[in-house]
C-alpha cells in the first residue's frame, strides 16, 4: 500500500505530465471526454489558486461597498418612473438569503440609506459624485473581466459612457420586467388551471423553484457577453452562467448552514458581525461570477487549456508579420469594398487566438495606424490613407519605440558602431522597398490573381 506522499507523487505526476500527452484525436470519445473534463478542472483549479481572480474578487467587495447604496438609488429612480420600484426589495432580500435573519437588517439598512438619498440636497456636483460612484463599480468590473477573457484594451471613453449608462438604465427595467412576466404567468387563469392536472401541476412546481436558478442564469449571461471589451459567443456565455449559477446556488446553502451557526462571531465582532459576514458572501458572490466567466473563456477557446498558462512571447520579426498582415487585410477591404473587419474576423482570417491578434490591433492604433469605429462589436479602418502610407514608413512606424521606450532610449549609452548598424539597416529597408505604398501592395495580389477580390 502506497504511502500518502507516494500517493500525492502519483497524481502529481499524472497532472503534470501524462494527462497531456495522449493525442485526444487517437481515443474514444468517451476517453476524450474523460480527459477534456480533468484537463478543464486543473486549468480552472489553477487559475483560482494562482491568485488573481481571488485578489480581484476582494477589490471587487470594497467598490461594491462603496457603490452599493448610489446604484440602487439610481436603479430604483429607474424603476420608479416604470411604476416597478416595489420589486427591488424583494430581489434583494433573495440576494442576502444565506446570510438569513442578519440579511434582512442588512436590506433594511440600505433601502433606509437610499431613501434618506434626496438629489435636490446633493446638487449638481454630488449627483455627478453619484453617477461617477456607480460608474466605477461598473469600470471596475470590466477591468476584471478584461484580464479574464485577456484583452489587452478597455473601452474607449464615449462607448464606456454609452454603454455604462445604458446598463445603469435599461438593465434594472428588464430585469424586473422579466420577473413581473414570469409571476403574472405563474398567477393566470391557465397556469392555475392546468397545476390541477397531473402530472402537468407537479412539473410546473417544479419550475417555479427553478425560476431563481433561470433568473441568475440569464443575468450572468448577460454580464459575461456585455461586461468583456471582446466578442463573447452566447452559447459560451451560457455554459458560463449555468456553471456560475449551480455554483451560486450550491455556496448559498452552504453559506447558510455556516451563518446560522455563527453565532461566536457575533460575540467576537459584536455589531461588527453582521458586516463581516455581508463582506464574506460579496467576496463569494463576486469569485462565483468570475470563475463563471473563466469557465466560459475556456469554452469559447478550448485550445487554451494546456499545461502551462504562460504566454509565448512575440519575437521582434513575428510581431511586425502580423502587424503587416493585419494592415493588409484592412487595407485589402477598404480598396475593394469588403466587409469591415472586427477582431473576431481578423483573428479567423490568419488563425490566430483573438488576444494575440488583440495585441498587434492595439499596437497600431497606438500608432495611428488603426481606427476602432463605435460599433458593437468594434470594427477597424485604417487611420491613412493606403495610396499615401509608404510601406516602408508604416514599418518604421511598428518598429519605432512606445513613448515609455523612448525615455530609456534616449538615456541608453550607445556605442557608435552599433548606430551605424542600425542606421545601415534602416537604410537598407528603404531601398528595398522604396516608395511602395500600402495600396500598391494590395493591387499587386489582385494583379497576380484577379479572382482573390
Amino acid at each position: 500500500m502506497q504511502s500518502p506522499a507516494g500517493i500525492y507523487s502519483t497524481i502529481r505526476g499524472f497532472l503534470l505530465n501524462e494527462l497531456w500527452r495522449p493525442d485526444l484525436a487517437q481515443l474514444s470519445w468517451i476517453q476524450q471526454l474523460a480527459y477534456k473534463a480533468v484537463r478543464f478542472l486543473f486549468v480552472l483549479v489553477r487559475e483560482v489558486s494562482s491568485g488573481q481572480l481571488t485578489l480581484r474578487a476582494m477589490s471587487l467587495v470594497y467598490t461594491t461597498l462603496l457603490s452599493m447604496v448610489p446604484l440602487i438609488a439610481v436603479s430604483f429612480s429607474v424603476l420608479k418612473a416604470f411604476g416597478v420600484h416595489n420589486q427591488i426589495e424583494p430581489l434583494l432580500y433573495n440576494l442576502v438569503a444565506p446570510l438569513g435573519e442578519q440579511g434582512d437588517e442588512i436590506v433594511l439598512n440600505i433601502l433606509g440609506f437610499v431613501e434618506n438619498m434626496k438629489v435636490g440636497v446633493l446638487g449638481s456636483v454630488g449627483m455627478a459624485l453619484l453617477l461617477y460612484t456607480v460608474i466605477s463599480l461598473i469600470q471596475k468590473v470590466e477591468v476584471s473581466f478584461n484580464y479574464v477573457w485577456h484583452a489587452e484594451a478597455p473601452r474607449t471613453l464615449s462607448r464606456r459612457f454609452s454603454d455604462y449608462l445604458s446598463v445603469i438604465m435599461v438593465g434594472p427595467v428588464l430585469v424586473f420586467a422579466a420577473m413581473g412576466l414570469t409571476a403574472s404567468m405563474m398567477n393566470s387563469t391557465v397556469m392555475l388551471a392546468v397545476m390541477h392536472v397531473e402530472p402537468f401541476g407537479s412539473l410546473l412546481v417544479l419550475m417555479s423553484r427553478l425560476v431563481p436558478f433561470l433568473l441568475i442564469t440569464l443575468a450572468f449571461t448577460f454580464v459575461y457577453m456585455f461586461v468583456p471589451n471582446t466578442r463573447v459567443r452566447f452559447g459560451s456565455a451560457l455554459v458560463g452562467a449555468i456553471i456560475g449559477g449551480v455554483l451560486w446556488q450550491g455556496t448559498g446553502l452552504a453559506f447558510a448552514q455556516f451563518a446560522a451557526g455563527s453565532t461566536k462571531y457575533a460575540a467576537i465582532y459584536s455589531g461588527f458581525a453582521i458586516l463581516i459576514m455581508f463582506m464574506i458572501w460579496l467576496y463569494l458572490s463576486w469569485l462565483i461570477l468570475l470563475i463563471g466567466a473563466q469557465v466560459a473563456f475556456y469554452h469559447q477557446y478550448p485550445d487554451r487549456i494546456r499545461l502551462t498558462d504562460k504566454r509565448i512571447p512575440l519575437s521582434g520579426r513575428f510581431r511586425e508579420q502580423l502587424a503587416l498582415l493585419v494592415m493588409y487585410r484592412i487595407a485589402h477591404v477598404f480598396v475593394y469594398r469588403g466587409k469591415p473587419q472586427t477582431l473576431e474576423m481578423l483573428a479567423d482570417h490568419l488563425r490566430l487566438p483573438m488576444d494575440r491578434v488583440g495585441e498587434v490591433v492595439q499596437l497600431l492604433q497606438d500608432r495611428g495606424l488603426l481606427v476602432e469605429t463605435a460599433s458593437e462589436p468594434p470594427e477597424y479602418l485604417l487611420g491613412q490613407d493606403p495610396a499615401t502610407l509608404g510601406l516602408a514608413q508604416l514599418l518604421a512606424s511598428i518598429r519605432g519605440p512606445r513613448e515609455e521606450q523612448t525615455r530609456l532610449e534616449r538615456q541608453v549609452a550607445s556605442e557608435l558602431p552599433v548606430d551605424e548598424v542600425l542606421s545601415r539597416m534602416e537604410l537598407a529597408v528603404n531601398e528595398a522597398l522604396g516608395a511602395v505604398t500600402l495600396r500598391e501592395l494590395v493591387s499587386r495580389e489582385v494583379e497576380a490573381n484577379p479572382a482573390s477580390v
